[in-house]
């Protein structure tokens, strides 16, 4: 598909002169060059998302698509001058609502809410290229009533083995007869994050290379090949810090494209790495916007680019991240723009044809089983008790009874595919949209033969490579594997102790597993996965997977913490208050150097004495327990375990010592007094 650029014209005679704020709103940097003559310049703002993912219903601190247009429309009435843009991942690992319906209700929404262009995003190429240049694009053809392919905007995609693009590279739209410039550049780490059957004849190159060159095309003076007065570049990507001044020095592809990005592109919008962020950062010829707006619709960012009306310049800009929702003092979220109309009923009638298949029980579960970090799904580099659970389902689905293929030993599951949490809510009841919305990709399953030399270089693999845009990825694993790692150390040696089934694991022999299409193709960088042998498709989506599970299952417990175990026993002094203890006597325990709250637990004489419900540490890290040794305690060497989730245990020697007999009084004879003649 030749790289095309398409004008549209913004003309309006008068602004409106009244002034929004949005509630929420932190206005952040602005940068000012030489200024020009204030009745000459006009204000072009652009309003921008990224990583929406099918978010068109709100919920908390979600938007949804009709406040999203919303303010889209309040913002438009205030100036005009204003352009509506998306740095990519509209769609893709959506809420149920939208991925029952192959997105189409979110591409409609963004298409009817007035969205100008919009970058590619690694997700628009989950169901594949053809997918995208035929379907998506003639979709939001279809809702904009423009051309399609100014949302699906990659100049650094390219037809396999050439550098022919393979998207749009650039749409142009004109604003007060200024031609403002669109580029569009996605990720190069598309082929690790998406299916590699989807995108067999594409290749991702350099997005530096391909905004230098096409900012040079728009600027040139040649008429021919498209022409723009302003230049702003749509990247899909990002830094996964919040601060600008980590931003601005970073080394990873990111750092290097926004500082080195040609003089011509006068601002950048980013996405990605689902970060918030507003700053002016130096580019070749002084500072200019760099903006990320969060994720899922809770943020809309806003660029204000100061423009000469007469020669086209930018003579200042600053920025703004304008939140879509607020809480109130009760902690409740509101919208904080008026819904679009047209779009609310996409959006209701989206939800209503999602909510009969959708409101389906399939099972339930005793508590919360939840992704990683604080909050649940802020951190792909922890373990989760999700990730577990999912790895135990993946396992469970190409192993029990009713299997037809050989079955696996071991399971694994990455944590960027796990896009909602499992909560218990009132009942425990799990319905299909919540089992839907935990694993929204339709990824099968497919099983194939590793090494225990090969599982070892897969669990390395969790550390990234540098420049990467996650530092590590956790993988969730199925039960019968566990092992202790380092979290600091050299490439190829964080990982430790391995085993499988409670024993050490065998290196040269040969496990069946069982992952998701994606990580089995090499996905996420672990490229281990895709070196395995005798990969064949078990006929199992993940969704059917986990229905299947739950239908097994009465209740669904989360699968514990603490398969993966930090090395080393560091972490704290157990002191006992003495070594050598008699039957019916008592050790004392003093477990110091925790963090105030932490949780222990303890075993002795090989886990018929447990201790699950010690008190929390104390202010000064210390948790003190009574170990009492039976009567029928046989003397002998004993351990006394400490153990604390996801930490290696510590174990404690100590020795039960045969009682000391009572002594017997030595009877002695009697004295008779003599008797007495005085």
């Amino acid at each position: 598909m030749p790289a095309i650029g398409r004008i549209r014209t913004i003309t309006l005679s008068t602004l409106t002169t009244a002034a929004l704020v949005a509630a929420g709103c932190t206005v952040a940097q602005a940068t000012t060059t030489p200024e020009a003559d204030a009745e000459s310049t006009f204000t072009l703002d652009l309003l921008d998302i990224n990583d929406f993912h099918g978010r068109i219903g709100a919920s908390s601190d979600s938007a949804g698509a009709a406040v999203l247009a919303g303010a889209v429309d309040q913002l438009r009435a205030a100036n005009p001058y204003t352009l509506f843009v998306s740095a990519g991942d509209n769609i893709g690992a959506s809420t149920f609502a939208s991925a029952s319906q192959d997105d189409n209700p979110t591409i409609d929404a963004l298409g009817l809410g007035g969205l100008d262009v919009s970058a590619v995003g690694n997700h628009e190429f989950d169901k594949g290229f053809e997918d995208l240049i035929g379907r998506v694009t003639d979709r939001y053809a279809q809702a904009s009533g423009g051309d399609g392919g100014d949302y699906t905007l990659g100049a650094n995609v390219y037809e396999k083995g050439s550098t022919t693009p393979a998207l749009p590279e650039y749409a142009l739209r004109e604003v007060n007869g200024v031609s403002v410039g669109f580029i569009g550049t996605v990720t190069e780490d598309v082929p690790s994050l998406v299916s590699p059957s989807g995108i067999t004849e594409l290749d991702f190159g350099s997005e530096l290379e391909a905004a230098n060159r096409v900012a040079g095309q728009l600027s040139d003076g040649d008429d021919a090949n498209g022409e723009a007065d302003v230049i702003v570049l749509l990247t899909h990507n990002g830094s996964e810090s919040a601060d600008c001044s980590t931003i601005a020095s970073e080394t990873t592809s990111y750092g290097e494209l926004v500082r080195e990005a040609d003089a011509q592109i006068d601002a950048i919008v980013s996405g990605h790495t689902h970060q918030s962020y507003d700053c002016q950062i130096a580019g070749p010829d002084g500072e200019r916007p760099v903006i990320q707006a969060h994720q899922y619709g809770t943020t809309l960012g806003k660029v204000s680019l100061e423009i000469d009306e007469d020669s086209g310049e930018v003579v200042s800009s600053s920025t703004e991240l304008l939140a879509l929702t607020s809480q109130d003092a009760e902690g409740n979220w509101q919208t904080n723009y008026p819904a679009n109309s047209t779009v609310q009923q996409i959006v209701d009638q989206a939800i209503a044809d999602s909510e009969e298949v959708g409101s389906i029980e399939v099972g339930k579960i005793s508590e919360d089983i939840l992704r990683g970090g604080q909050p649940s799904g802020a951190d792909r580099g922890v373990e989760s008790t999700l990730g577990n659970t999912v790895a135990d389902i993946h396992q469970w689905a190409t192993s029990n009874e009713n299997y037809g293929g050989e079955p696996t030993q071991i399971a694994f599951m990455n944590p960027g595919g796990l896009r909602a949490d499992l909560l218990y809510g009132e009942d425990g009841t799990v319905s299909y949209k919540d089992a839907a919305e935990v694993q929204p990709f339709a990824n099968t399953l497919v099983t194939f033969d590793l090494t225990g030399a090969q599982i070892r270089e897969v669990l390395e693999q969790q550390w990234q490579p540098a420049g990467s845009e996650r530092a590590k990825l956790h993988l969730g694993i199925s039960e019968a594997l566990a092992y202790t790692y380092l979290e600091d150390a050299p490439v190829g040696e964080h990982i430790q102790q391995i085993t499988f089934n409670g024993e050490p694991l065998d290196e040269a022999a040969t496990f069946h597993v069982v992952a998701n299409a994606f990580l089995a193709a090499g996905g996420d960088n672990f490229t281990a996965f895709a070196e395995g042998t005798n990969h064949a498709d078990s006929g199992q989506i993940d969704l059917d997977a986990t229905v299947n599970y739950f239908k097994s299952h009465d209740v669904v417990t989360p699968a514990p913490l603490g398969r993966a175990v930090l090395a080393g026993t560091e972490w704290a002094t157990v002191t006992l208050s003495t070594s050598e203890v008699a039957p019916g006597e008592e050790l004392e325990v003093t477990v110091s150097g925790l963090a105030e709250g932490a949780q222990i637990s303890a075993s002795a004489f090989a886990g018929t004495t447990e201790f699950t419900d010690l008190p929390a540490a104390d202010a000064a890290g210390t948790v003190s327990f009574t170990l009492p040794v039976g009567d029928d305690v046989d003397p002998g060497d004993y351990e006394l375990i400490v153990s604390q989730t996801q930490r290696e245990d510590i174990v404690t020697a100590f020795s039960v010592v045969a009682a000391q007999p009572t002594a017997t009084p030595t009877p002695t004879e009697s004295t008779s007094p003599s008797p007495d003649f005085s």
